[in-house]
């Protein structure tokens, strides 16, 4: 069997957290969802934890936005791949998601290109 592609959803939203679960799970595109967090602090946790290649991120999360839990991982894991997720993705958030060196992002209206989204950036980082 090949090796699944070890992805943490983080989201505030345990029904967005669900969403995005199922969308990836279903796409049987080699992904699977090692762990989740509620929380940047708790993604900087389960990242440690569970050293996963992929991380989907929504932007608006209390106390530590998506871009400010992106950065952190970027300084951290220079080579993990991050994509944000958001229903607000506006120039303000796009330009700083690309000052960050976010991989991807996708409106929470177009999760179906999810899963072909990650698989498309894995391949690339090789």
């Amino acid at each position: 069997m090949a090796s699944q592609i070890r992805t943490l959803i983080v989201d505030d939203q345990s029904d967005v957290r669900l969403l995005l679960r199922t969308v990836i799970d279903r796409a049987n595109a080699g992904l699977s969802v090692v762990a989740e967090a509620s929380s940047g602090e708790e993604a900087l946790e389960q990242v440690e934890m569970w050293n996963p290649l992929v991380v989907v991120l929504d932007e608006m999360m209390a106390e530590m936005s998506g871009l400010d839990t992106a950065a952190a991982l970027r300084a951290r894991r220079p080579s993990q791949i991050l994509v944000l997720c958001s229903a607000y993705l506006d120039e303000d958030v796009i330009a700083r998601a690309r000052e960050i060196g976010i991989d991807a992002w996708v409106s929470k209206d177009a999760l179906r290109e999810l899963p072909g989204l990650i698989r498309n950036l894995v391949c690339r980082a090789g």
